[in-house]
Formats: C-alpha cells, structure tokens, sequence
C-alpha cells in the first residue's frame, strides 16, 4: 500500500490524494457505525429516530448515552456498542494519521541513508560514530 524505504517519497499531490482516501475509509466506517448505533437503539430500546442518533453519536463519540435505558436489551446494546466505538476510534484515529506518519518515518529514513561528504560510496551506509 505504501512505497518501500528504498522507494522514493511520493509527490505532494499523490500525498494528498492518499490522505484524501484514507479520510473517506474514516468517514465510511464512522457512517457505517453511526447506522448500525441508531437502528441498535432504535429496535433495543423503541426509542425515536432522533434520539438513537443522540445516544449512538455520543457514544461514537466517547461521551455515553443521554437516554435512560430500560430494556435489558437495550443495555446489553450499549455495553456492546460502547466497547465497539472505542475500537472505531482507535482505527479511525489510524486511518487518519498513518499516511502522514508513513511520510514522516520515509521522509526521516531517506535522509539517513543518503551519503555524507566524506563517505563517497554510495552502496555503504552512513554509519554516526558514537564517542
């Protein structure tokens, strides 16, 4: 998916193009969550559309329900829905930075490994002296 170290740095306009599509896998997996949240809500505990889009924005959110629950259902859906948006945040939160971290690691990595004055074969690495 991403160029090898020994690859170089894709240009600013493909970076951008990978951030963008990393971004719209975000915005599907949030999308797909926050239905499957509200139609949860909505048959678990019969609650207005509305308010299951309250109880499972914030719960995607990491806020937790508004709504009081009363069916047992219902709660066992909250519990289950909670540990299922801690993880969504996590790969979201994923799928948002690691181009841009890739492009940090590369970009530091390329530097590394390029020569220094005084090492003038290229097939030998540069190597920091320590004292």
């Amino acid at each position: 998916m991403y160029e090898h170290r020994n690859q170089p740095l894709i240009s600013r306009a493909e970076f951008f193009k990978r951030l963008a599509q990393h971004a719209g896998s975000a915005l599907l997996l949030l999308g797909g969550s926050l239905v499957l949240g509200i139609v949860g809500y909505h048959v678990t505990e019969h609650i207005s559309w509305i308010d299951s889009l309250l109880n499972a924005s914030m719960l995607l959110g990491g806020m937790g329900p508004v709504t009081e629950l009363h069916t047992t259902a219902g709660k066992l859906f909250a519990s289950f829905y909670a540990l299922y948006s801690g993880i969504v945040f996590l790969v979201v939160a994923g799928l948002i930075f690691a181009p841009a971290f890739h492009r940090f690691l590369h970009h530091f990595h390329l530097e590394m490994d390029e020569p220094d004055a005084e090492n003038t074969n290229p097939d030998t690495p540069n190597r920091v002296e320590s004292s």
